[in-house]
């Protein structure tokens, strides 16, 4: 089956919250406060959630083209870990929370606690890379990226993206919200 000459809305909405997010992360540090970036994070999770859900839903032959080397993986740990410092500072001590939807808590009597910042972080090099890759490439090959990214999604981040909306929804609503 060929590919289509264009990318369908809901792909190249997907494009955009990716680049989106990263602008959110990346301003991290210049938020009015926690409250605003808490929302926004929220807000643009459950859009990405839903549009990469539905893209991988209803995608009936996946593309597997090849993507060459010049898409490789792009943010480096630097970048990574200013990202993840500046959330972590603006989050503070809600940063941190237990975590039932981790592997190892099938082994544990304890609760796990896993870092906000962190996950958000992953979530970012997972967007960086994509949005950067797609925004060099020609539509077949943005098809072939948007393919590895619903995979990636079902395989690994999907779970994350779930976990930190309901971390940020706890804070959101939580009785001593003070932001």
């Amino acid at each position: 089956m060929n590919e289509p000459s264009t990318l369908s809305p809901n792909q190249l909405t997907i494009i955009a919250l990716a680049v989106e997010y990263c602008q959110v992360v990346e301003q991290a540090r210049q938020a009015d406060s926690r409250h605003e970036f808490v929302v926004r994070i929220q807000r643009l999770l459950t859009r990405i959630y839903t549009a990469v859900f539905d893209l991988s839903q209803n995608e009936t032959e996946h593309t597997h083209g090849y993507i060459d080397d010049s898409f490789a993986p792009t943010l480096d740990e630097a970048a990574y870990d200013q990202a993840r410092e500046a959330m972590a500072a603006l989050m503070a001590e809600e940063d941190i929370y237990l975590e039932t939807f981790v592997e190892d808590m099938r082994y544990s009597d304890t609760p796990i606690a896993q870092s906000l910042s962190e996950n958000l972080a992953d979530l970012y090099q997972e967007f960086f890379d994509f949005a950067h890759a797609a925004e060099m490439a020609d539509v077949e090959t943005q098809h072939a990226l948007l393919t590895l990214l619903c995979e990636s999604f079902r395989q690994r981040w999907g779970q994350t993206l779930c976990n930190s909306a309901r971390a940020l929804h706890a804070i959101t609503f939580s009785d001593n919200n003070d932001y």
